[in-house]
């Protein structure tokens, strides 16, 4: 009984500083946009490609669940291999000779995956269900993907490189779960997400 009420508190707790968090200030420095961190802008990942996220995304407008196929069938977003980048880039000549694409046939040739280093990553014991999420806010709300991926990632469509935006806290993730959502585009019903702690911690 007293280790359910302190689990109540410590979650009250954290629900309150999610409440009053001010808001995400583009640019700021990194980790310092409020006193708790909760909206906290990553530090710049030096990836082995510069990846033009622009470019693919907002130019060409290629869904996000183009490259990160696992993000609408299972917990994990997944980035893509590398045959699904050289499934494209085989057949445009235009940009052959740009110095990442360069790189990129580099890694096929060598038969070799492109080490990507991870920019949002949870602690081990967290949990998060991507799938769920794009279910509900992707295909039966019928919310743009740009959208329901960038609450949680940011406008990625105007990155360069992937930065984290937001420090994905517990406390942050409760005060999303708490609100009503709309469970579809077709009727007002409405729901909170989940609040039990086993179904976000392992």
């Amino acid at each position: 009984m007293i280790h359910r009420l302190l689990a109540v508190l410590s979650l009250a707790f954290f629900i309150g500083n999610a409440v009053n968090a001010e808001p995400f200030v583009q640019g700021g420095p990194i980790g310092s946009q409020t006193s708790d961190g909760y909206n906290a802008l990553g530090p710049v990942v030096q990836q082995p490609i510069e990846f033009p996220h622009y470019r693919h995304a907002r130019d060409m407008g290629i869904n996000c669940m183009y490259c990160h196929t696992g993000a609408r069938r299972g917990y994990v977003s997944a980035i893509p291999r590398i045959d699904k980048c050289i499934g494209c880039h085989q057949n445009i000549e235009s940009v052959r000779n740009k110095p990442r694409i360069k790189k990129l046939f580099e890694y096929w040739d060598k038969k070799e995956p492109i080490p990507w280093k991870k920019v949002n990553d949870l602690p081990d014991y967290v949990r998060f269900n991507h799938e769920r999420h794009i279910q509900r806010f992707y295909f039966r709300q019928n919310r743009p993907v740009r959208e329901v991926c960038g609450y949680c990632h940011g406008d990625v469509a105007n990155m360069t490189v992937d930065r984290r935006v937001k420090a994905l806290s517990m406390g942050w993730c409760i005060s999303c779960h708490q609100k009503d959502h709309k469970e579809s585009d077709t009727n007002m019903k409405t729901s909170h997400g989940p609040g039990e702690c086993w179904q976000c911690h392992k």
